[in-house]
């Protein structure tokens, strides 16, 4: 009789104080040599506790005074489940040694998958042997778990074989094996197994969208995604991950909306996913919504979905949301503080973002690379050159990072700003490997502030052999022989342009309203406004005028006259964002604007004037960084 109530109570037991409460009972009633009771109170644990409170299980184990090999598999289940094969695998040796204690197929299907995950052959091989022996080779379970266990250790043939060789196998090996193949990359092999399958699955469609969605074929996982007639959560999260790390932003916040309609509830994951994207297209408004979705339906809010949120809001203009987000999260590791100072750092908060760091090594927190990479675009920001040498040499021989390409690029761009031309191209001499483009460009951008001639023409010959079609290097390299009146030059370069068909990468600039984000060209009239976007422009260009402002025509390449470059720049798809921003937006709001390119140098005056004349503050996103653009002045001090 106490025996049904102890059963029963376990039954319905849904915290670890019940359990624990229950197995005192069974202590006091003498339930603790039933081997029944036993295993039933071992299952309530494992379902009720985390990985931490094994130890307790296995104390309860210990005690059992003849456990059967049903209570000796839940044990070693645990510790696998418990992502702890080891365990799994040691236990199962001790089992093998019991009296009395016979091993089943279930046993060695658990210690098989063990050994799969320790990627330990040696054993695995001992373990194949004895099952043939004892006559398990031919078990469903068995044979599943030894076509996981070979393809784990890269035995892709032997694992397909075992498959082949089964009498009868359900999809679960089939599945088993299509994980395998995709996990290891073997994407036309894994594609050959499911056309072949007797049957499909949910989990044999997942498997394959999330592969090529893995390997970024984002074609070939629609085709999957738009064929399957049954979509989960998994489903959808693994074509949306596939759109944002592809950066097809629009598509992947276009899929979300689809798995709203479709009343599939997203989980964090898919959530981080959004948050990608919305970052990438600067999407505050709909960024905002997800934050508020994730409030509204109690979505947990754990490290990496923090760090989403820090980013997102960072690459979307509000560094002041990013920095609430990260000083509310609980937990914060070295990503979490890298995007801060990242963000911070971006935004030209430069003694913020070093403080930041200083919190972090406070803390604990070793930086990775990427923090470093935050540190000196902090230093180089706010013109901190001998620090940003502290910071430079401190990362090798303080926190045991070697410094990158990138690392060397941002010192550079520390040299560059303050003046150090020479140490800058002394700097990329001694580089431990060979110089990129960004490293050139870095250079050249500092030649073009201190109109260096000598320095910009070494520095565009090497850019130019690896980025030899590239606009930005020549438009670059012009703009410095402008400054310096050096118009023969300007001729060539342009003339150098025209012989090596260089096509100018258009520039395009996008600007969210009301939760759309409107992308423009350089002289878009796309738009269903576009008549009173002009208007707009034209009044633009009028108040600009009367403001002092003079067109930089010199900087137009195209082989136009002056009046017709006044025009091309006054129809720079900057300007156009902004013009649609002021008429539809309240007077005195926030215009963001995300840039493809790097913001001309015509635009940079004009936008300083526009925010003045308008009285807005215009944050614009461009390749290099942030601008917050604030009656009459820019945030990067006309240095970017």
């Amino acid at each position: 009789m106490m025996g049904k109530k102890v059963m029963a109570l376990l039954q319905n037991a849904t915290k670890l104080n019940q359990i624990i409460q229950i197995h005192a009972l069974i202590i006091k009633t003498s339930l603790d040599g039933n081997n029944f009771v036993l295993a039933k109170l071992l299952r309530g644990l494992f379902a009720c506790s985390s990985t931490n409170d094994l130890p307790y299980a296995r104390s309860v184990f210990d005690e059992i005074p003849s456990p059967d090999t049903f209570i000796w598999n839940t044990m070693i289940r645990a510790y696998l489940n418990s992502q702890k094969p080891q365990e799994s695998m040691s236990l199962f040796f001790q089992m093998r040694i019991q009296v009395c204690i016979p091993v089943d197929s279930f046993s060695f299907s658990l210690v098989i998958q063990a050994s799969g995950r320790l990627k330990d052959p040696g054993n695995g091989r001992k373990l194949h042997s004895l099952l043939l022996k004892m006559g398990f080779g031919s078990d469903l379970f068995v044979e599943t778990a030894l076509v996981e266990m070979y393809a784990k250790f890269g035995n892709i043939e032997i694992a397909r074989k075992i498959l082949d060789e089964m009498g009868h196998p359900d999809l679960v090996p089939y599945n088993v094996l299509l994980a395998e193949y995709v996990r290891v990359g073997e994407i036309k092999l894994a594609h050959d197994l499911f056309d072949r399958m007797p049957e499909r699955d949910l989990v044999s469609w997942n498997t394959m969208i999330h592969g090529y969605a893995s390997l970024g074929d984002v074609g070939a996982a629609k085709k999957l995604f738009d064929r399957t007639s049954e979509r989960d959560l998994v489903s959808w999260s693994s074509m949306i991950a596939a759109y944002a790390k592809t950066r097809q932003s629009n598509e992947a916040l276009r899929l979300f909306h689809e798995m709203q309609l479709a009343n599939i509830l997203p989980d964090k994951v898919t959530m981080v996913s959004v948050l990608s994207a919305c970052g990438d297209l600067g999407a505050l408004g709909m960024g905002k919504m997800v934050h508020e979705y994730i409030e509204r339906n109690r979505i947990e809010v754990d490290v990496k979905l923090g760090t989403s949120l820090v980013d997102m809001y960072a690459k979307c203009g509000d560094i002041d949301n990013s920095l609430k987000v990260f000083n509310g999260m609980n937990n914060r590791d070295v990503f979490a503080w890298s995007g801060m100072i990242m963000g911070l750092a971006n935004h030209g908060h430069g003694e913020l973002a070093l403080d930041h760091f200083s919190k972090m090594i406070s803390e604990d927190i070793k930086p990775n690379d990427i923090t470093f990479i935050g540190v000196l675009s902090a230093c180089s920001h706010i013109g901190l050159v001998d620090k940003g040498w502290t910071y430079f040499t401190s990362m090798e021989e303080v926190y045991g990072v070697s410094p990158k390409i990138e690392h060397y690029g941002c010192m550079v761009d520390i040299l560059g700003r303050a003046g150090r031309l020479q140490d800058a191209r002394e700097l990329i001499r001694s580089m431990p490997f060979a110089p990129d483009a960004i490293v050139w460009r870095a250079l050249l951008g500092a030649c073009r502030i201190y109109k260096n001639v000598k320095i910009a023409e070494e520095s565009t010959v090497n850019l130019l052999e690896l980025e030899p079609h590239e606009d930005g290097n020549y438009v670059l390299l012009s703009n410095i022989y402008s400054q310096a009146k050096e118009w023969d030059k300007v001729v060539n370069v342009r003339r150098m342009m025209k012989n090596i068909n260089i096509q100018k990468v258009p520039g395009s600039s996008s600007i969210e309203v009301d939760n759309a984000v409107h992308e423009f060209v350089a002289g878009d009239k796309s738009h269903p406004d576009s008549e009173k976007i002009l208007r707009m422009l034209g009044e633009i260009t009028d108040r600009l005028r009367h403001a002092g402002y003079a067109p930089l025509t010199a900087s137009v390449l195209q082989d136009f006259d002056d009046k017709e470059k006044e025009n091309a720049l006054a129809h720079h798809s900057e300007k156009i964002a902004i013009a649609f921003g002021l008429i539809s937006t309240a007077p005195g709001s926030d215009i963001r604007i995300v840039k493809n390119l790097r913001v001309c140098d015509d635009c940079h005056i004009a936008i300083k004037l526009i925010s003045r004349i308008y009285n807005r503050r215009i944050i614009v996103r461009d390749r290099n960084r942030f601008h917050h653009f604030v009656n009459g002045s820019c945030s990067c001090k006309d240095y970017w």
